[in-house]
């Protein structure tokens, strides 16, 4: 009588599946001279991409590149960047702590917020005429790009060090922020409750702290601890509402899946190293991740997930760099791996 399992015997025999093919070469790689090294930073949205005191833009269906501004007669560094969902909008934040609002078409400067935060903005998210921005003073601050008031109308504390990832949800639901102090806040400026605010809540694995928030947006509806590096990776599932994917850094590793209705960890997937971005697939239900340091042979890497097993559809490897910066085409139409990706 055999000493392994009737189920056991079969997965082993069973035939390798095999990963499914992916090109694995470039359709065009860009020449990013001054590009920052900085896992903090968030240089790169579709089209665009900021290099020192510089951001350019860069048309698909041409490959012409042009310059949309140069701050280096006001001595400052773009940190971040951000294009709105629907028009020619972009937003730069800088290492001053400046935020600069340019429609792309003209050219031309449409706001500037001189005192945006005290330090450098990391990140930046748009949700329609609201534009968020987090910094390494460890707030969040919300805007109404619409307005002409140079103060935010709600400033967001939840973060003991830098915000470092922001990400909205499509349907304008909640704000996710990822911070240097490896916590995950869940915000809800709309008002709404949680499902239940009884003390505390653990799911499986997971840490989840009941922020005390009543919905009115002063206090995180949902804090998770459960990562144990930095968290700069955040992406909503466009299939299904109230789910968010984060990504830890080097000494996390690991991308979890969590329910923000109720506060619940729903999986977890150790990837061996660092995780830099994530973005979900608008066609099907796959999820992209991007990766730096590791604790395996491959570093690097380019990886795409199958949801909810957590199969690996494919990874790419060759990367030289930390793959630190990923955009997606806003159409949704491109697939997973039409992505820019930046030669240093």
């Amino acid at each position: 009588m055999s000493p392994v399992r009737a189920e056991s015997r079969q997965l082993l025999e069973s035939p390798r599946r095999q990963l499914r093919s992916v090109c694995k070469t470039p359709y065009r790689v860009l020449d990013a001279p001054e590009l920052a090294d900085d896992f903090y930073l968030n240089l790169v949205d579709w089209s665009s991409v900021g290099l020192g005191s510089c951001v350019y833009l860069w048309t698909a269906h041409n490959a012409a590149v042009s310059k949309l501004c140069d701050l280096a007669g006001s001595n400052d560094t773009v940190s971040s960047i951000s294009w709105v969902q629907k028009g020619t909008l972009l937003a730069i934040g800088t290492l001053s702590g400046r935020m600069h609002i340019y429609d792309a078409n003209t050219l031309q400067l449409q706001r500037l917020y001189k005192n945006a935060h005290t330090q450098r903005i990391g990140a930046l998210a748009w949700n329609s005429h609201i534009l968020s921005s987090g910094s390494r003073d460890r707030m969040v601050h919300h805007r109404d790009v619409r307005e002409p008031s140079q103060r935010p109308f709600k400033r967001c504390a939840g973060h003991r060090q830098e915000v470092c990832g922001l990400k909205w949800a499509r349907d304008g639901g909640p704000l996710a922020s990822g911070g240097n102090d490896n916590k995950v806040c869940i915000w809800d400026l709309r008002g709404s409750k949680r499902a239940s605010v009884a003390g505390s809540s653990t799911s499986g694995s997971g840490s989840v702290e009941d922020a005390g928030g009543s919905g009115s947006g002063d206090a995180p509806l949902w804090k998770f601890h459960e990562h144990t590096a930095a968290v700069k990776a955040l992406a909503w599932d466009p299939h299904v509402s109230g789910v968010l994917a984060t990504g830890g850094g080097t000494q996390d590793k690991h991308i979890r899946f969590w329910n923000t209705f109720n506060g619940t960890m729903l999986s977890e997937l150790d990837t061996g190293s660092q995780v830099c971005n994530l973005i979900w697939s608008l066609t099907s239900h796959e999820l992209v991740s991007t990766h730096g340091f590791s604790s395996t042979t491959a570093q690097n890497q380019f990886c795409i997930w199958k949801y909810p097993t957590l199969n690996m559809v494919a990874s790419l490897t060759g990367h030289t760099h930390r793959v630190l910066y990923l955009a997606m085409s806003p159409d949704g139409e491109s697939a997973f791996f039409d992505v820019i990706q930046v030669r240093t």
